[in-house]
Formats: C-alpha cells, structure tokens, sequence
C-alpha cells in the first residue's frame, strides 16, 4: 500500500476516535473533573472559614481569660478588704471587750476596797469601844493605858 493511503486512513481512524471520545467520554470527564475542583474549591473554601473561626475563637478565648484574671482579681481584692474589715472588727471588739473588762475590775475593786474601808472602820470602832472600856473599867495610869494601847494596837495588827 501506498504511505499516503495509509495516512489518511490513519488521519480518519484519528478524527473518528477523536469524535467518539468528544461525543461519549470527554462529558463525564469534563464532569469528573469539574466535581473535583469544585470539591477542592469547597474544601479550601472550608479550610479558610475554619481557619477565620480558629483566629475568632483565640480571640474570643484570650478576652474570657482576660475577664476572667480580671474578675479573680476583684474577687482576691474584695476578699483582702473583708479580711480586713473582719481583722479591724475583731480588733474594735476585743479593745472595747479589754476596756470593759478593765473597767469593770476597776469597779470591783473599788468596791472591794470600800467594803474594806467600811469593815476596817468598824473594826477599829468596836476596838476603840473595846480600848475605852477596857480604860475606863481601870484607873487612869500612865502604865496601864501603856499596856492597854499595846494590847489595841495588836488587836489592830491582827485584824
């Protein structure tokens, strides 16, 4: 056969493959590959809007801890001032507890020390009776008052 035949007919069988591919095959190709980038334009579409979440969230996130440290340091504050307001209660009460209690050792001892004056004046009262009587019963002698004021002031000593 001749080399030019042959080229056509080889050049025909091309342009018939070439048609039957384009009418049958080239459509769900074209398909397949239009649903891939699709699929990839989705799925990096995806990827961008999870990355811009990501980024919101962090930013999100470090606001709630920064209120969070905020608010844990007003609560330590206000937890510092009540500490110290409940120290400077204590402190108040147990100065006006010392001054009351003071104050009434001072009022017992007073009177502790007036009932003493008192029994101490009778005392020496019915002593000084007991002295006149006990001079009186007697003659009036230098020696025996003597004797007699000794006698009074142990009685005296002696309570």
């Amino acid at each position: 056969m001749n080399i030019a035949v042959t080229l056509i007919i080889q050049g025909i069988a091309f342009f018939v493959v070439v048609l039957i591919v384009m009418r049958w095959g080239w459509p769900p190709i074209m398909a397949a590959i239009e649903a891939r980038r699709k699929q990839i334009a989705d799925g990096l579409a995806a990827g961008n809007r999870a990355q811009k979440d990501l980024d919101e969230a962090k930013v999100k996130s470090q606001e709630i801890i920064r209120e969070a440290r905020d608010k844990a340091v007003q609560i330590v504050d206000q937890a510092s001032k009540r500490s110290a307001e409940i120290i400077e209660e204590a402190k108040s009460t147990a100065i006006a507890e010392g001054q009351r209690i003071v104050s009434q050792a001072h009022e017992e001892i007073a009177l502790d020390t007036t009932r003493a004056r008192e029994g101490l004046r009778k005392q020496v009262a019915s002593l000084a009776v007991q002295g006149a009587s006990h001079l009186l019963e007697r003659e009036i002698d230098a020696t025996t008052h003597a004797a007699l004021l000794d006698k009074l002031e142990l009685e005296i000593a002696n309570g």
